[in-house]
């Protein structure tokens, strides 16, 4: 019995003992510092941007009168400079052909097909030559003075101009006279007023030099016939003569037209 109430006693000693050291530790405990209420969050102030500013309406302004510009003045052309004259001394020869492509020679040189021009001569005395197919040559000795000069040649029109001194055999008896011959016909002056004549070259019946007689016949249609030979006796020029003469009348008798006289 006794051990048990001893038994008792300890425990409640033990539970004393307990009981003071949680008091004694309650009491040592320092209080714990008193929850902080969190202070009140003060939300930031909106900044609202100021409303943007109303722009005044724009001025009506009166209308304006148009203002007539002054019209901008003619703009003249500038004329160009005037071209540099030709040096004094230069000459300009041009030849032309009433038959196109016609050779062109001039001092034996050869210048090109007519129409050609050229400056590449002298003032002074030059010979031409043109040809053309079909048409005897055309020769003609010129003088240039400077500046210009045209010369055209008309194949296709007859020309002469040729002349012969004569003698006119009469039945009995002669005179002495001159031939005479252009395109537009034979004309013989004689002092001896009853022989001269003209006659056109298409009225020739006859018309022919006997080289052995150095004689030539001329025999005029429907009238007399005529026998002329050279005073000297040389019976070259009366066949150069008839040769010039028969050749343009064989020309005007197949129609080519007769030249200026």
């Amino acid at each position: 019995m006794q051990r048990v109430n001893r038994q008792i006693i300890i425990g409640v000693f033990v539970l004393l003992l307990v009981v003071s050291g949680i008091g004694f530790y309650l009491m040592s405990r320092p209080e714990p510092a008193p929850a902080r209420t969190p202070a009140a969050t003060t939300p930031a102030p909106v900044v609202v941007p100021p409303p943007p500013p109303v722009a005044a309406p724009p001025a009506i302004e009166p209308p304006r009168t148009p203002t007539r510009r002054a019209a901008a003045p003619a703009v003249t052309p500038t004329p160009p400079p005037p071209e540099a004259p030709p040096p004094a001394d230069l000459v300009t020869l041009r030849i032309d052909s009433d038959v196109p492509g016609a050779q062109v020679f001039i001092d034996r040189q050869f210048i090109g097909a007519a129409p050609v021009s050229t400056t590449d001569v002298k003032a002074g005395t030059h010979q031409i030559n043109v040809s053309a197919p079909g048409y005897d040559q055309y020769a003609q000795s010129i003088d240039l003075s400077p500046g210009s000069r045209e010369v055209t040649v008309r194949f296709k029109e007859v020309r002469l101009d040729a002349k012969a001194e004569v003698v006119h055999k009469h039945g009995v008896g002669s005179c002495r006279g001159t031939l005479i011959a252009t395109p537009q016909g034979l004309r013989y002056d004689t002092t001896n007023k009853g022989d001269a004549f003209t006659v056109a070259l298409t009225n020739l019946e006859v018309f022919q030099v006997d080289y052995l007689e150095k004689n030539l016949k001329v025999k005029i249609k429907g009238g007399k016939q005529y026998n002329f030979t050279d005073p000297n006796g040389n019976a070259d020029s009366l066949f150069v003569f008839q040769r010039d003469v028969d050749n343009a009348r064989q020309r005007l008798l197949k129609g080519d037209a007769p030249g200026a006289d």
